[in-house]
């Protein structure tokens, strides 16, 4: 065996320290570049609302209001899309009693094209478009035993084609401008496989891929992308859901969930740090801590996190007969547990955004 040679060791380690003391400082300084680069970007990139049109695709009731509401309380014109006239008129009440400048527009985005037509009338009637909001949802809940073709379809048709759509029509039109601001409302369902609700993870997958991808072409032509991931809100939704299975079990659940205070966020909230996130021109909104928490499991424990959702499968209602392959609203899956004390904040939620078409018909229906 050959002897180490004790001065070519100690000069190693000399050659060693030294490189370590030119890096670091060089690390540090290239450290204090980047954030001082992101720093400027964001001050660069603040994005003032005043007298901007801004569009909101499912914008009369639940999220969407909520995030009308904050755009126009900064001075925006909002042009409120949904399918709904009856909503559309009950948001356009609620956002000019806030002195808000607000036009509606008639629109199903699930219908191909439908999107691009949007986008043209609102440009057609304002002269412009500065901000695309794609918040229109559709949910569909329950197990995968009784999802067919059609869910999934449905699913895709709003919440990945309609988007895509208007930012096709869109981007162009904010390029010729100078820049503008778009964002995809998608879901921790985009980012982590959540179990009963198949149909609606895949879509918002292909949405939150979309969006991200587009973000990094589109930042060159300064038009920004922010891709949304809220987890649990309490924005009433839970009422103009879609059911499936054993309906009312599953609405139960569904519905108490969003009722947690601890582990969900209210919708005015969640639209206050969406709109700070398109005025900042962030890249990626996750809203709430379970959300986030979530991501991380995915990133650094996914056995772990699939197992844990294995688990929660397990507790969740049953498959049934193929009565249970017809769909029902949250309205017609009423039970003892929802509407009840649990679901109290979902409730008020329900009705401070539009949800409830009547404000009397929860009680009403109990």
């Amino acid at each position: 065996m050959l002897a180490r040679e004790p001065g070519r060791e100690h000069m190693r380690q000399d050659d060693t320290a030294n490189t370590l003391r030119k890096l670091i400082p060089a690390a540090a300084a290239t450290g204090g570049v980047l954030a001082a680069g992101v720093l400027l970007t964001r001050r660069r990139s603040r994005f003032e609302l005043k007298d901007r049109v801004a569009l909101v695709v499912g914008g009369s009731r639940g999220l969407g209001l909520a995030i009308a509401r904050n755009l126009g309380g900064l001075g925006a014109h909002v042009v409120v899309a949904a399918r709904d006239e009856a909503e559309l008129d009950a948001a356009a009440r609620d956002l000019r009693a806030r002195s808000i400048a607000v036009t509606t527009m008639a629109c199903d985005i699930s219908a191909r094209g439908a999107g691009r037509r949007l986008v043209n009338d609102v440009v057609s009637q304002h002269g412009r478009i500065d901000v695309l909001v794609n918040n229109a949802g559709t949910i569909q809940v329950g197990p995968l035993d009784h999802m067919q073709s059609i869910d999934f379809e449905r699913a895709m048709a709003v919440h990945f084609w309609g988007p895509l759509d208007t930012m096709l029509a869109a981007i162009p039109v904010m390029r010729g401008q100078g820049g503008g601001r778009i964002v995809n409302v998608s879901s921790i369902g985009g980012r982590i496989g959540v179990p009963h609700l198949v149909p609606y993870c895949a879509s918002k997958f292909a949405l939150t891929g979309l969006s991200m991808a587009m973000a990094t072409e589109l930042r060159k032509d300064r038009v920004l992308l922010t891709t949304v991931s809220p987890g649990l809100m309490r924005t009433g939704s839970p009422f103009n859901a879609w059911f499936k299975g054993r309906h009312r079990d599953e609405f139960a659940w569904f519905a108490v969930s969003d009722s947690m205070p601890l582990l969900t966020v209210d919708a005015d909230r969640a639209a206050r740090k969406i709109v700070a996130g398109l005025r900042r021109g962030a890249s990626d909104v996750v809203i709430g801590w379970p959300a986030r928490l979530a991501i991380v499991a995915q990133a650094v424990a996914p056995e772990a996190l699939a197992y844990g959702l294995h688990l929660a499968n397990r507790l969740l209602p049953p498959p049934t007969g193929v009565s249970g392959d017809r769909s029902h609203s949250g309205w017609q899956s009423l039970s003892r547990w929802a509407p009840s004390p649990l679901t109290r904040l979902t409730e008020s939620a329900a009705i401070e955004n539009n949800e409830v078409p009547d404000a009397s018909r929860v009680g009403a229906q109990r």
